[in-house]
């Protein structure tokens, strides 16, 4: 694509004049500038692109965005905010991807992963051709690549749509961090369907308080239009038992469908049972009553089912073929993922990072739970600093035996981490054991029949982030290594 014509889906307080160059590429990593880039220079945390636009033109690149001005070669643009460009470009470079695709975006503080995982499940089995993006990786059709970040910065994820559809992809679904709402990352995306999960404390480190919090995730639903096409329709998926709905609610001119267990909703969950090896419910849609029989366990794991169901039936999946697929799953990794070696105990290891999910989850464990609850639970360094009493509240109130551990401590000193945590268990009996591998190691040998042990804030996670080194650390494999040894 030529620069002109790149640059005309700009607004026109962008002028530009001059040489006319193939743009066969975009970049904002100078690394990846190849002959023919346009580089666009993004002030980031840590850097600041413009200092690195020469090397990007002695890399090749034969045009420049920037936003303020600098003596080069090349034709400079100058835009006021190179990132909102960033969005714009990416999308009419790629053709306007997520136009050929159904689109699924999904924000919340927790059950993002799980509910993208049913969803895709569900679109799979019923013949589409499916995509996904998230925490754990990117999965191009049959292609699955390693991420960094929840959701990606714009260019990173047109390119990705583009080339999902290249690859014939039908449905893609994607995690919606707080943090791409406010960055602007996800401009550019047609969404159709809009999920909200629910909103608990986690984050506060970026966004400060829960207002600014909330008001960030309200822009995926916002974002999802203000025109109705009755060949597309837009919906917003909300959870009714979940106060913020009203706002998200207020905030979308889409078709809201809602979703909930204790409120009155549009997909109601009723009549709950849980066991050790699944949960059973009526689910009620409008006057209609199925019975549900699936392997996840947890209230929280109905919550996900549900917004996952609504997802599936707003966008034409047959509400029997979705309750097929949802019976068939046996978990998401790291999601309540158990770690069975024959023992005579439970091993569970949970992504539960935020005070609720934690507190969930252990509420859960208390169902069949039989006899001791061990907790090892830590907090992250670098990160929001007031949940750290509030996560040991939680473990000292809801398990038996409480073990606090390092996470992954960033730059922060675990000793000061776990002094934070500290501070918001009272009354019980707990313990210190900073290093993770012997927090893990020490439940396992003390485990006796029938307890319970929840290896908490990890996940799927398969390293432990100490100072500026990453480690290979994995907690079900350190788990598994220590049930073997035992």
């Amino acid at each position: 694509m030529i620069l002109q014509k790149l640059l005309e889906n700009l607004h026109l307080l962008v002028p530009y004049q001059g040489v006319d160059p193939e743009i066969t590429s975009i970049e904002n990593d100078n690394r990846k500038v190849q002959m023919g880039s346009l580089f666009i220079c993004i002030k980031g945390y840590t850097v600041d692109g413009h200092d690195y636009a020469e090397s990007a033109v002695k890399s090749g690149a034969v045009a420049i965005l920037a936003e303020r001005p600098l003596p080069l070669d090349v034709p400079v643009i100058l835009v006021k905010d190179t990132t909102r460009a960033m969005a714009v470009l990416a999308d009419a470079f790629y053709d306007q991807p997520t136009k050929n695709l159904r689109l699924i975006g999904i924000t919340g503080t927790n059950g993002k992963t799980t509910t993208s995982h049913l969803i895709e499940k569900i679109f799979s089995d019923a013949s589409q051709k499916t995509g996904i993006i998230g925490t754990m990786y990117t999965k191009i059709a049959d292609k699955t690549i390693e991420t960094k970040n929840t959701t990606p910065e714009s260019l990173t994820l047109q390119k990705t749509f583009k080339q999902m559809v290249e690859a014939g992809v039908d449905t893609a679904v994607m995690e919606v961090s707080s943090h791409a709402l406010d960055l602007g990352r996800v401009h550019g995306c047609d969404f159709d369907v809009a999920v909200f999960t629910n909103l608990t404390q986690d984050h506060l480190d970026y966004h400060k308080t829960m207002d600014e919090y909330k008001r960030a995730k309200s822009l995926l639903f916002a974002q999802l239009g203000n025109t109705f096409n009755h060949h597309k329709p837009k919906f917003a998926i909300l959870n009714s038992d979940d106060p913020a709905s009203v706002m998200y609610s207020k905030s979308t001119a889409a078709h809201v469908i809602t979703y909930g267990i204790d409120t009155k909703a549009d997909i109601q969950a009723e009549n709950i049972e849980m066991t050790s090896s699944g949960t059973r419910f009526d689910l009620i849609v409008q006057t209609e009553k199925y019975p549900v029989q699936m392997q996840l366990i947890g209230k929280f794991s109905v919550y996900n089912v549900l917004a996952s169901i609504a997802a599936s039936i707003v966008s034409g999946i047959d509400i029997n073929a979705v309750i097929k697929s949802i019976e068939e799953v046996t978990g998401v990794s790291g999601r309540f993922e158990l770690v069975n070696e024959g023992q005579d105990f439970t091993v569970i290891v949970d992504y539960a990072h935020t005070p609720d999910s934690l507190e969930n989850v252990l509420k859960t464990i208390q169902h069949f739970a039989k006899k001791k609850v061990y907790c090892i639970v830590g907090c992250g360094g670098d990160r929001d600093r007031t949940k750290r009493p509030l996560m040991a509240k939680i473990a000292g109130q809801f398990a038996t035996d409480p073990i606090l551990t390092s996470d992954n401590p960033r730059s922060e000193d675990p000793l000061a981490i776990l002094k934070e945590m500290e501070a918001g268990i009272h009354g019980v009996q707990y313990r210190i054991i900073p290093d993770r591998k012997e927090a893990i190691q020490t439940a396992v040998q003390e485990a006796s029949e029938g307890d319970v042990i929840l290896i908490a804030g990890k996940g799927h996670e398969t390293y432990q982030i100490i100072g500026n080194v990453v480690h290979n650390f994995d907690d079900r494999l350190v788990a598994r290594e220590a049930i073997e040894r035992r």
